[in-house]
């Protein structure tokens, strides 16, 4: 499942990243964006979702939610 059929407030496991672009890549690496690494959806917007990684928010567009696969199951 990707970022954008995430719920609001729920915490998951980012599984892959399937941007297909280096750069993008390495961007969002340094955010500490990353195969298993934990990501919560604070909130769903019509461009896209802010989420929360390590101790940062960052707003994703949609093309990039969807991108990133996460767990199916939420972390408790």
């Amino acid at each position: 499942m990707n970022l954008l059929s995430a719920k609001e407030g729920c915490e998951y496991i980012i599984q892959k990243i399937n941007s297909g672009d280096e750069e993008l890549n390495s961007f969002l690496f340094s955010l500490g964006c990353y195969s298993g690494e934990p990501i919560t959806v604070i909130k769903h917007r019509k461009s896209g979702s802010v989420v929360s990684v390590k101790d940062g928010r960052y707003n994703f567009d949609s093309d990039l939610c969807e991108a990133i696969i996460v767990s199916d199951t939420e972390i408790k």
